[in-house]
């Protein structure tokens, strides 16, 4: 079984959150992977940390950290968005109950169903909305 980590699942990982780690070797390296709109998010914050701080020292600092999540990310498979998760996203989008999803969480949850994979995540709020995708959490 495939495991996706969302975003707020690869912040404690790269932070070497204890249970994170015990819980991606009980699963296997190979079983493990995040998406494309997982990395972009990862990314986009760190380059917005970049841009918005204040003195030489931070920036340096916010610098060096977008490196090392560029290298960590790096070292993961990356499942992209494909035309199937693409079409399910296109439904998920237009569904009513799925209104208050963002659509990052629910371009996610596309790659996840079409992937038939077991999204880790602690965001449960908003992705148990979504029909048929499979859930844990590996943080609490």
């Amino acid at each position: 079984m495939m495991y996706l980590l969302d975003t707020d699942t690869i912040t404690y990982l790269y932070a070497g959150h204890a249970r994170v780690v015990s819980q991606l070797q009980k699963a296997g390296t190979p079983n493990i992977a995040t998406t494309i709109i997982t990395k972009i998010e990862v990314l986009r914050g760190r380059m917005d940390a970049v841009i918005k701080v204040n003195d030489a020292s931070q920036l340096l600092h916010a610098q060096q950290l977008l490196m090392r999540s560029e290298q960590f990310l790096e070292e993961m498979i990356v499942v992209p968005l494909d035309q199937p998760a693409a079409t399910v996203f296109q439904r998920l989008d237009q569904a009513p109950a799925l209104r208050k999803v963002g659509r990052a969480d629910l371009l996610i949850a596309s790659i996840v169903l079409v992937n038939q994979a077991i999204l880790v995540t602690r965001n449960r709020r908003h992705f148990e909305k979504v029909p048929g995708l499979q859930i844990v959490n590996w943080v609490d």
